[in-house]
């Protein structure tokens, strides 16, 4: 079995501190994830006008709704640090731009891969921009039509074959009885590309589970506390279910096994004592 590739969104979990963005790399190091990944945007870009001046009541005070997303908004100089943290901690970054102006911002480092959200799946422009950039695309599915990912799938191919897609359900959190993981197989017979899994129910089997399906990316939102201030908190995994949930995910992998009825030699000593 493939070696799962697994991703831990920090997203802006962060709230806005490089101080918590670091203890979250440091869980996801520990855990044994693959890669940390954050959002990045152009708040000038990515906010509707009308929601521009909304008031909204944040753990700094009441500010505009444009306001918000600047203070939770990483710059260059956060960026260069979690750039040098993540080189010093051994686990590899990325982050989902969410405009062209992001996607340029992210570029100037070198990246394993873009991940595209689920939110940006119509976005042809921004996708496209994604599958010039040269490194690997990731690309979600959540709430998003047979049709639209069709579109999607053939932008992304006209540049590149160097990308995956993630069977995903955009609730958060997801009803178990809505994740509908056997589209993992659909995606993969159909597209014919790499497939993995971007969860956001309250489970860990769930996503484990995936791993059996076929996934082989996997990527979970992680806090340090689901009781956090914040629009994602709620349906991200704390601490000790991200080391549950790899450790889950290894076992799998190992267990997995290739198929073929056989005596393993475990079993031999067994099989001639019972047997003779």
């Amino acid at each position: 079995m493939k070696k799962t590739y697994i991703i831990a969104e920090i997203g802006i979990n962060h709230n806005g501190d490089l101080d918590i963005a670091k203890r979250l790399i440091d869980i996801a190091s520990l855990s044994g994830c693959d890669a940390v990944k954050f959002q990045k945007r152009n708040p000038d870009v990515c906010v509707p006008e009308h929601q521009k001046n909304i008031m909204r009541e944040t753990p700094w005070g009441a500010m505009t709704y444009l306001e918000y997303k600047y203070k939770v908004e990483f710059g260059k100089e956060e960026y260069d640090e979690i750039d040098r943290y993540c080189r010093e901690k051994d686990i590899a970054w990325s982050a989902s731009p969410w405009d062209l102006d992001s996607l340029e911002f992210l570029n100037q480092y070198d990246l394993p891969f873009i991940k595209i959200p689920s939110a940006m799946l119509t976005n042809i422009p921004l996708i496209i921009a994604c599958a010039q950039s040269g490194k690997k695309v990731i690309l979600s599915t959540g709430m998003s039509t047979e049709e639209e990912i069709d579109l999607a799938v053939e932008a992304i191919r006209t540049f590149t074959e160097d990308f995956a897609l993630l069977h995903c359900n955009s609730t958060y959190p997801a009803p178990l009885n809505e994740l509908n993981l056997s589209t993992i197989t659909t995606l993969k017979n159909k597209y014919n590309c790499e497939v993995g899994y971007s969860g956001h129910e309250f489970r860990i089997g769930t996503t484990v589970s995936s791993v059996y399906l076929g996934a082989t990316i996997i990527e979970r939102h992680i806090t340090l506390d689901r009781t956090m201030w914040g629009t994602d908190h709620l349906s991200s995994v704390e601490p000790q279910g991200l080391i549950k949930l790899v450790k889950g995910i290894r076992e799998l992998e190992e267990a997995f096994g290739n198929g073929v009825i056989q005596v393993t030699e475990s079993e031999k000593p067994i099989r001639t004592k019972l047997r003779g």
